[in-house]
């Protein structure tokens, strides 16, 4: 019990270093105001790399990382049209194949490569980092199918974490000073989980990666802010009405968008947000502003619309 409470201190001290202003950061009277953002990370952050997002592809500003941009009033697009998003759906930290089993998706770390090869950082930039929900996926389904112990499951994940601090400092060193980090929010709270029964098991495994991240970089306090996605999500779960969400909203799936490959990498003939749009709207879903989750994992425009605002703020508080 002793060795718990400990590791939840240390654990709750690193959080404190990347969520709470460092001496010496920044002002409320003289706010940071980024001349550019730079994005990586998996279908969380990705803005159309291959035409179309991880929501209900509605054509408005409806993933977080654009949401926080447009606060900003700056723009940000996926990199494959010119832009800087870098972020790959079912993009993995460092691991292949994907979240959906293709070895063609860049890692969160070859996102970065490929920016680094070609462009630099300064502390002008923000930098966004939407990681850790493809190796969640992609671990926890091995371990639902049977390929692999929860013991490997959370082994890798705990890998996975670190790899991602690893990155975060990668970007540190060659020269951004403000980095924005959101890992996995609690997939335990996922329509996936409750569909498998798999609550604690993805709760734990999203957790562990959170955890591990949080150790690696505490050192970073000073250019480093974590958005605790995990935090956001579980309010918006446990109190749907309080965020103007339907009292069903937790547990429903508005897209009926059915891919019948592995699609996001939870199983094949499976929900694939990828694919939804208004025309394939569940029938009494039309409305989807009041739910939360598109497909089995990932958010809806109102979804991403609330990280979104609820990263700008931590921002604004912290830089």
């Amino acid at each position: 019990m002793a060795t718990q409470w400990l590791r939840r201190g240390w654990l709750a001290a690193c959080a404190s270093a990347l969520l709470v202003a460092a001496c010496g950061g920044g002002s409320i009277v003289d706010p940071f105001e980024p001349s550019r953002i730079v994005a990586f990370g998996d279908a969380m952050g990705d803005l159309g790399q291959n035409g179309s997002r991880y929501t209900v592809n509605d054509g408005t500003v409806n993933v977080w990382t654009a949401t926080l941009a447009a606060q900003y009033g700056l723009p940000l697009t996926p990199s494959s049209a010119g832009g800087f998003s870098y972020a790959t759906g079912n993009a993995r930290v460092v691991a292949k194949p994907d979240a959906a089993g293709s070895n063609a998706t860049p890692t969160v770390k070859e996102q970065i490569d490929a920016f680094l090869a070609t462009g630099t950082l300064n502390d002008e930039d923000l930098i966004l980092v939407s990681a850790g929900t493809s190796d969640v996926i992609a671990e926890v389904q091995a371990v639902i199918t049977g390929a692999q112990s929860e013991e490997q499951m959370l082994e890798d994940l705990e890998k996975a974490g670190r790899a991602l601090g690893t990155q975060v400092r990668r970007l540190v060193d060659a020269g951004a000073t403000h980095v924005v980090v959101a890992g996995p929010y609690n997939l335990g709270r996922s329509p996936w989980a409750v569909q498998t029964g798999r609550e604690s098991l993805m709760e734990e495994a999203s957790r562990r990666f959170n955890d591990q991240f949080l150790v690696s970089v505490v050192d970073l306090g000073e250019n480093v802010l974590f958005v605790d996605a995990q935090l956001l999500f579980n309010q918006a779960t446990s109190n749907p009405t309080a965020y103007d969400l339907h009292e069903e909203a937790p547990n429903v799936v508005v897209c009926t968008s059915v891919d019948p490959g592995p699609g996001i990498g939870t199983g094949a003939g499976q929900v694939n947000s990828n694919l939804c749009t208004p025309n394939t709207l569940a029938a009494g879903r039309e409305d989807y502003v009041q739910f939360l989750f598109a497909d089995r994992v990932y958010p809806t425009p109102r979804g991403h619309q609330l990280f979104g605002d609820y990263a700008y703020d931590r921002i604004r508080n912290r830089f």
